[in-house]
């Protein structure tokens, strides 16, 4: 084969990867759901990253911004050590009670969750400094920047974050973009590339996954 010579289309690969693991009925369930209250969840190709990351650091301890209707949540719990604890930060009431509902129905422990109800901004600074093995920002994209700052803090030594949909569906990468959630998600990948304490990986996986080990 020449090098160079696609062996297939783009769409082509993108459906092979996320259909790479397929999802149980609880995660379609809940997956069902969250487009039932209109919020996106990750993808099977993000989520199985998620549930990677967790497992490899042995995450005891995680924060998930954005608890939509509990898909992340369950990669990320599936992922985690037994005695794990996921603490999930969403400003919506009905989010929060699907993700029970989902949780439930995988069988989690009830505690191993601790959802908490309010605005990300000011709930991560209540959070205890080095206490967390992964942090994972999937929710309001112009509040990414403020997200990292906090978030690099509640880090261990080795610990990473991690901001779902880092490609903006294609728009971070075309200049002429300049609305304020492109920016700010422009503006998170820089820092994160910047910032000689953070190892830096951008995986186009679903929307984009940019993740980061701090050091």
């Amino acid at each position: 084969m020449t090098p160079g010579t696609p062996t297939s289309t783009a769409p082509e690969v993108s459906d092979y990867v996320e259909g790479y693991l397929t999802e149980d009925e609880v995660l379609q369930t809940a997956r069902a759901r969250g487009a039932e209250l209109g919020c996106p969840s990750v993808g099977p190709g993000a989520g199985a990253a998620l549930r990677f990351l967790a497992a490899t650091l042995r995450a005891r301890a995680v924060v998930e911004v954005g608890t939509g209707s509990g898909v992340s949540g369950l990669w990320l719990l599936r992922g985690m050590a037994p005695d794990g604890v996921l603490t999930s930060i969403d400003v919506e009431p009905e989010h929060q009670r699907a993700a029970k509902r989902a949780f439930a129905e995988a069988g989690v422990a009830p505690g191993r969750t601790r959802l908490i109800m309010g605005q990300a901004l000011e709930v991560l600074p209540r959070l205890t400094d080095g206490g967390y093995d992964l942090v994972l920002v999937a929710a309001t994209k112009t509040e990414y920047p403020r997200c990292l700052e906090e978030g690099v803090r509640l880090l261990r030594p080795g610990g990473v974050i991690v901001f779902d949909n880092a490609l903006g569906q294609g728009r971070v990468a075309d200049p002429a973009h300049r609305d304020p959630e492109t920016v700010a998600i422009r503006e998170v990948a820089r820092a994160v590339r910047d910032d000689e304490s953070l190892v830096p990986v951008l995986l186009p996986l679903d929307g984009g996954l940019l993740a980061a080990t701090k050091l």
